[in-house]
């Protein structure tokens, strides 16, 4: 019997088309791409190592060949799809209808190589119908889309590869570059530099409630003397009238008196104006615009939007949701049509059917817009209990935005009225009212778009004015002065940035929510509240590029590129002559990167312009570190919260005065050392010590002030972490962590309400917390193993509660969720594909701290000695790590701790074919924790060369137990050694 194997990228869409196809299809899923570009020097084929191009995986030599490599991630996948070919008649390539989708299928066929026909197969929604209608026209593969998304993926690795490296030279490591993402920063910093050089002004007006008989109605005094009153508008960004506006500026002063002399006055109707409106309703959405109705309207980010609708996509509930086109089909409109007939009645249906025009720059998809899926359309309220929170308010969004596109305009009136007056003193004055009634709703019944724009948000209320008549009198009720200050450019939210980037020709549909994503997790934007607010790097980074390299991050050079794809994608330009011009061109990107790398002044790419800081001399630079502020010799590390828009002169001079600050506050009595008030790149803190590194740090907490902190105070900072006794054979610990204060006992922890709890709890309120269930901040109960996710083909996954937030694990790999991902919603399908995508290998960490050698799954010694090791102050003696011989018994006496080359040297790896013979990670490990605790015991001896125990008798206990660690370490390094040399 002929069976066909249908190819899609995803597990739920495979499981939903199997549906449909019955039996003589098995449908597998690739899950997403199988291969690309090598990511790393790993990836990259034995026989290309020696080309100087093969870290780009391109052979910029001839035609820009790429080498392309199946991750192995996706390996045991590809395999799988391999052995499902043996036995299949033919292959049906039914990936997304669009480049990379059709990439993805030109991928497949060149992986897979399969000996069978081949077809492709497209369809924009999941429906019985149009599966069976996409199967029974299969086409080619259309090698233009091909071409042009390979031309894509070409263009993003040159781009980053290249470009990244210069600012790891000039600004700080680990930053990247990108076609579109450096685009997009520059729209946030050039919007950031409008604030900064933004002085507000004042103004005063007048509010006035008239009475009309019976009836109130507010209105604005607009006129003093036949001039103007100011408004908002009339100001410039510095803060100056501007020289067109002839306008009367009031103070508070003049505004309280004339409001005084205005009350009670009567007032005459001087002219009144209606006028009808029409409005038509919106298009139907596309991915842009979805992503921006999902921010305003849900809160969600634009990366939380396309994954809802990727799932709605998938079960066959809407159509493809990467388009541009706003374009609706037959079927589309007269399932439109008919629910608007049947819900809301018949005037609310347009007469004829409706059509829309894409205006955004450079449409292209060919798909319809974003709608429920069918032919009928299932109401919003017959699926509840069929869907997620997510997918039923996104369903909600669509299903209305739809329908309502196919309904009557809605219909109302603009009124406005102008009124003139005299106040007691004599001067006359003009006051205007306005209003608007929807005198027929319309598509508004089903659909009101969103703003990001709050006052804009109340344009669209009913504003009712009395029926009034051309010289009628009117009483000034209540007149009232209001004060009000200019405001800066508001800052771009996620929906408005890809609104921006989209009427730009920048990117594409599928590309914005990556984008935004991009630039968050590589430091470049933060978000405050719903506003995106760039980093002083992202500043840096913006600076150089288009001080360098202007065309990278030039809007219109950008919105070429994607008309060149598309002219690429239509067969009308080569890929190989586009990409040469780009790069090897006489104005191509090597030539620019070579001709000018040299040119790069650092320290001058890395200071930032801040106009608050005026002649101050105070500047802000970026360092490989982090932003600081400088003037003359004088540093001070900038806060990393601190927004470039909240640096203020007053904040800047505060940090200045504060950083380096070495203020000894008195000796300890115990161990006679200097207690030190300092003030960190992180905060201000106190230290035990002038050695370097010191005896013992802490941080202050929230309530203390560094230039109030008293030497008592400082000595109770420094007890922290503090053993707060015994409990259930295990020590119990108050630390104060990165994410605040909280207890560990054993390997579970608890957090503390308060910081002063470090100091005040006792034992038995410790037990009552360990008692009730972990909570971790933000999420409620849990449990290390939140949720496990089992499958009939691979081990299972498991989401877990991490310190840094959840993440998925399988064993072999793990990935975090994001910030914007809903732990609580995810399914089975969505997390292989994200461990998949963007899972890595548990990282094997070398750490000095015997808590940190716990984690890395390395033998470890008994709690309590560990627990003591960390907050000794006590030493002991080096034992040459690897020595033949046994390491002799500890003397009291200090030694120098052997050098890292000196370690490296002396513990060597054993050769392969003894490899096995030892776990070296272990061993490493144990060496770390070795000569941590020899530096904590050396540092614990004072200058006259006495012993911790005679400067501090309540030490000698902390140094025994050091001290029997540290040999038992020994001697396990010496085993170890001894095993490995056979």
């Amino acid at each position: 019997m002929a069976n066909t194997l249908v190819i899609v990228e995803s597990p739920s869409k495979a499981k939903t088309i199997a549906k449909y196809l019955g039996k003589g299809y098995t449908v597998e899923s690739s899950i997403g791409h199988i291969r690309d570009l090598p990511r790393s020097a790993a990836e990259i084929p034995a026989q290309y190592k020696d080309k100087a191009w093969s870290r780009l995986g391109l052979d910029v030599e001839h035609d820009f060949a790429p080498i392309y490599v199946v991750s192995s991630e996706k390996k045991s996948q590809v395999a799988k799809l391999k052995s499902l070919l043996k036995g299949s008649s033919e292959v049906i390539l039914a990936t997304d209808d669009d480049r990379e989708g059709e990439s993805i299928a030109w991928h497949l066929q060149q992986e897979l190589k399969p000996k069978v026909p081949v077809r492709r197969m497209v369809f924009h929604e999941i429906t019985a119908e149009a599966i069976r209608a996409a199967i029974a026209s299969p086409r080619a593969i259309d090698t233009h889309l091909v071409e042009a998304q390979e031309t894509r993926r070409a263009l993003d690795r040159l781009y980053g590869y290249e470009v990244s490296p210069v600012l790891w030279k000039k600004i700080a490591p680990k930053l990247s570059a990108g076609r579109v993402q450096s685009v997009a920063t520059r729209m946030l910093v050039e919007r950031e530099r409008e604030r900064m050089g933004f002085t507000p002004a004042s103004y005063w007006g007048l509010e006035a409630r008239i009475r009309a008989g019976e009836e109130k109605f507010p209105a604005n005094v607009l006129e003093l003397e036949s001039t103007r009153i100011a408004t908002g508008k009339d100001f410039d960004e510095s803060g100056k009238l501007k020289p067109s506006s002839k306008v009367v500026i009031l103070a508070e002063k003049d505004a309280r008196e004339l409001a005084d002399s205005l009350r009670g006055q009567t007032l005459e109707v001087i002219s009144l104006e209606e006028k009808p409106f029409t409005q038509r309703p919106y298009a139907p959405f596309i991915t842009s615009t979805l992503q921006q109705e999902g921010g305003r309207k849900l809160g969600f980010a634009a990366q939380r939007t396309m994954r809802t609708a990727q799932r709605l996509y998938e079960g066959g509930y809407i159509t493809y949701m990467r388009t541009d086109s706003t374009t609706l089909s037959k079927e589309a409109m007269s399932a439109a049509r008919g629910q608007v007939r049947s819900m809301y009645g018949e005037e609310y249906l347009h007469p004829t059917p409706r059509t829309y025009d894409k205006k955004a720059k450079n449409a292209q998809e060919a798909h319809e817009a974003i709608r429920p899926a069918g032919s009928s359309f299932r109401t919003p309220d017959s699926l509840r209990g069929e869907l997620g929170d997510d997918e039923w308010k996104l369903y909600d969004l669509i299903w209305k935005r739809t329908v309502a596109s196919q309904m009557a305009d809605a219909r109302g009136k603009r009124t406005s009225v102008r009124m003139s007056g005299a106040a007691r003193d004599g001067r006359k004055v003009i006051l205007g009212a306005s209003g608007q009634v929807i005198e027929f709703p319309g598509f508004l019944r089903a659909y009101v778009e969103g703003s990001d724009d709050p006052d804009a948000a109340l344009e669209g209320r009913d504003i009712i004015l009395p029926a009034l008549k051309v010289g009628q009198k009117l009483d000034a009720e209540k007149v009232e002065p209001k004060g009000h200050t200019t405001q800066p450019p508001a800052r771009y939210t996620e929906a408005s940035l890809v609104q921006a980037l989209e009427g730009a020709g920048i990117g594409r549909p599928s590309t914005y929510a990556n984008i935004l994503s991009t630039i968050q997790d590589r430091g470049y934007v933060v978000k405050k509240g719903s506003a995106l607010v760039p980093t002083w790097t992202g500043f840096a980074t913006v600076q150089l590029l288009e001080q360098h390299f202007p065309n990278l991050v030039n809007y219109d050079f950008t919105a070429r590129m994607e008309e060149d794809l598309d002219e690429i994608a239509g067969g009308r330009q080569g890929r190989v002559k586009y990409l040469t011009d780009f790069y090897s061109g006489a104005d191509g990107l090597r030539s620019a990167i070579d001709s000018r790398l040299g040119e790069i002044d650092a320290i001058k790419i890395s200071t930032i312009p801040t106009p608050r800081l005026g002649n101050s001399g105070i500047e802000v630079r970026v360092g490989r570190f982090g932003a600081y502020l400088k003037r003359e010799e004088s540093k001070a590390n900038l806060p990393p919260d601190l927004l470039p828009d909240d640096l203020t002169l007053e904040k800047a001079e505060e940090l200045l005065s504060n950083s380096g600050k070495n203020d000894t506050l008195g000796d300890d009595p115990e161990t006679l050392l200097p207690v030190i008030a300092k003030a960190g790149r992180f905060g201000p803190y106190v230290q035990l010590g002038e050695e370097t590194p010191p005896v013992r740090t802490a941080s202050l907490f929230p309530s203390d002030k560094l230039e109030e902190l008293t030497l008592e105070r400082a000595l109770e900072l420094l007890k922290i972490p503090r053993m707060v006794g015994i409990s259930e054979g295990e020590e119990v610990w108050a630390f104060n962590g990165r994410y605040g204060p909280y207890l560990k006992r054993g390997d579970e922890t608890r957090n503390l309400g308060g910081h002063e709890a470090l100091l005040t709890i006792s034992l038995e309120e410790t037990e009552v917390l360990f008692r009730q269930p972990a909570q971790r901040r933000g999420r409620g109960p849990s449990q290390s193993v939140v949720q496990t996710f089992e499958f009939e083909d691979r081990k299972p996954i498991e989401l877990r509660a991490g310190r840094f937030g959840p993440y998925l694990t399988d064993g072999e790999l793990n990935a975090y969720i994001r910030k914007d991902e809903d732990p609580a919603a995810l399914k089975a399908d969505e997390v292989r594909v994200m461990l998949l995508e963007r899972g890595k290998p548990p990282k094997a960490k070398t750490s000095s701290a015997v808590g940190s050698a716990k984690k890395t799954g390395t033998k470890k010694p008994t709690s309590k000695s560990a627990s003591s090791s960390k907050v000794s102050s006590s030493k002991v003696s080096s034992s040459k790590a690897g020595a033949k011989k046994p390491a002799a018994k500890p003397s009291s006496s200090v030694r120098k701790p052997a050098s890292s080359a000196a370690r490296a040297k002396t513990v060597k790896a054993p050769p392969a074919e003894k490899s096995a013979k030892v776990d070296w990670g272990d061993l490493k490990a144990h060496l770390s924790v070795l000569t941590d605790l020899e530096r904590k015991l050396i540092t614990s001896i004072r200058g006259d060369g006495k012993k911790a125990e005679d400067v501090a008798p309540g030490l000698g206990l902390e140094v025994a137990k050091a001290k029997g660690m540290a040999l038992q370490i020994s001697k396990k390094l010496n085993q170890a050694y001894r095993a490995a040399r056979g």
